[in-house]
């Protein structure tokens, strides 16, 4: 069984990447929580830290977003250097040079609240995961899961991100 890693409240872990997702930037709560040194986490890829619980779906979701220009709010479980697991509130924006082009990512992530991991988030993302391995073909299993996350936010009639601020909001 992988042991799960906390950090505080109080705590932040910040991040910031290239477009292509590779870390030009990490916070040492970031280095404490996950388990790798900063020299380990500049020039990687983000996905490094991919935990397998996640649905591919809701990464999709995210980058989409992203590349819209828009911001995202989404709960995520990360693995560590030594393979256990954290789970983060993420609020993640893109990042603009001076002439309004995208340049980056910047990532907060904070402690999550965790009746809504159990209760919620979860339940949502095994179901999302159930939908991806459902298929043999991956390019499939993504489209099943991510048609069934867009019925549950239609059913609930909003957005990804409004969904999870909203979760957040409620246990505030």
């Amino acid at each position: 069984m992988t042991k799960e890693v906390f950090f505080s409240p109080e705590e932040v872990i910040i991040s910031k990447t290239d477009l292509k997702g590779r870390i030009t930037y990490a916070n040492r709560t970031f280095c404490d929580v996950s388990g790798y040194e900063l020299k380990e986490l500049i020039g990687a890829p983000h996905s490094c830290i991919r935990h397998e619980d996640m649905p591919r779906a809701v990464f999709k979701l995210l980058w989409d977003s992203l590349s819209g220009r828009q911001e995202v709010f989404a709960y995520v479980k990360n693995t560590t250097k030594t393979g256990g697991y954290y789970w983060v509130f993420a609020h993640v924006t893109p990042s603009f040079d001076a002439e309004g082009q995208v340049v980056g990512y910047h990532s907060s992530r904070r402690s999550p609240n965790r009746d809504i991991i159990r209760d919620v988030i979860e339940p949502l993302y095994q179901g999302l995961l159930q939908k991806e391995n459902d298929h043999i073909n991956r390019k499939q299993g993504l489209e099943a899961s991510y048609a069934h996350l867009h019925d549950v936010l239609r059913s609930k009639g909003c957005s990804y991100s409004e969904f999870i601020f909203r979760l957040a909001m409620q246990a505030a």
